[in-house]
């Protein structure tokens, strides 16, 4: 076992037994400051609440590479030794693994400074689950002058040594809308003097399944689900209002105003119909990651020579991820590397196989040196 390899499993187990959620990641950058300052690498003055920007080399040409760091809101539920000490928080995305696999990044750059021809900028990004950390860390303007950013996310789909990503539309835009039904509520036995909530709800649900059916292109896609439903306390009362939440994912701009100018007017509609009100909040979480084209054989290249099976996926992913914000001021590229879980993620028993961290190092060490000598 490599010394590298040791030290980021041993990075991983701490940050897994100690995690943090999204604008709370307080203790979590303090490690990761105290472990940057051990490797003398230097923390740059960045104005963020939670995470960090550090930075290995010297030069004009700047890249940087990114690692989310925050946990999710979920009670941990696998036998692990050093499971989540945090009772209701869990690192069931893998951010652990990715800010163990950055660390080692930096260590291995760190080692090698003086043959590096430019400067690696290191984002440890906080608030990831919710969506706006990448844009904070924009908005600070430390990015401004990067020839690329890279990163990835650990795939418990894919098995150990694979590697998977596209040039152009990689991951989805992320949406999400609430709902809620003011109606009229009366006892269940006369209904005649309520405005049911509970058949509205029948009716939005139904209708935002006509958009995806009916107003989308069978060569188009888009998702619309509903998550939750809340409707009553009881089993003899009509109840005076209810409330829906769910998301929409779309890859194309264009169809995700039509699927949210759609579901409007349903609102619209069916509130007249029903005789009720309707408030209806339509949120745009994330956009779409879109891969460089012209980092696309770079990426795949330094992914080679790392040592990973490589191959390009056939169509975009439906998660969300946040790491497209960074597309606002450089040329960005997104993997996903194989980590091998039986369990999905943000499963309360996803065990990812640390086997991973082994050559994710490798990867952007090589990526990096790729870019800043082109």
């Amino acid at each position: 076992m490599s010394n590298r390899f040791k030290q980021c499993i041993e990075w991983r187990r701490h940050f897994h037994k100690y995690p943090e959620c999204s604008n709370n990641e307080y203790q979590t950058t303090e490690t990761l400051k105290d472990i940057l300052k051990a490797m003398d690498i230097t923390i740059l003055d960045v104005p963020l609440k939670t995470g960090i920007v550090a930075e290995i080399g010297k030069g004009k040409s700047m890249i940087a590479i990114r690692s989310d760091i925050d946990a999710l809101p979920i009670r941990e539920q696998t036998t692990l030794a050093f499971k989540s000490r945090v009772d209701g928080v869990m690192h069931a995305c893998g951010h652990d693994l990715h800010m163990a696999s950055i660390l080692g990044t930096a260590m291995q750059l760190k080692l090698y400074e003086t043959e590096l021809n430019g400067r690696v900028r290191i984002i440890f990004q906080a608030a990831e689950e919710v969506g706006n950390g990448a844009i904070e860390v924009v908005e600070t303007g430390i990015l401004r002058d990067a020839k690329a950013i890279i990163g990835f996310h650990n795939d418990p789909t894919l098995k150990l040594g694979e590697w998977r990503a596209k040039s152009g539309v990689m991951t989805s835009n992320v949406d999400r809308f609430k709902l809620i039904i003011k109606a009229k509520g009366a006892h269940a036995a006369m209904p005649q003097d309520a405005k049911d909530p509970s058949i509205v709800i029948a009716q939005l649900v139904q209708s935002f399944q006509s958009i995806v059916s009916r107003n989308i292109a069978s060569y188009e896609e888009a998702v619309v689900t509903v998550g939750q439903i809340h409707c009553g306390q009881t089993w003899n009362v009509i109840p005076d209002d209810a409330f829906i939440e769910g998301t929409v994912r779309t890859f194309d701009a264009e169809i995700q105003n039509r699927v949210e100018t759609r579901m409007a007017q349903i609102c619209k509609g069916i509130a007249t119909q029903f005789d009720v009100k309707i408030d209806f909040n339509y949120q745009k979480v994330t956009a779409a990651v879109d891969n460089t084209a012209s980092l696309h054989q770079t990426a795949m290249q330094a992914a080679k020579d790392a040592g990973y099976h490589v191959d390009e996926l056939k169509r975009p992913l439906t998660i969300g991820e946040d790491f497209s914000g960074y597309q606002r001021v450089a040329p960005t590229y997104f993997a996903m590397i194989g980590s091998n879980s039986d369990y999905p993620l943000h499963h309360s028993k996803f065990d990812p196989e640390e086997e991973m961290l082994r050559h994710v190092p490798d990867y952007f060490v090589k990526f990096s040196h790729l870019l800043l000598n082109e």
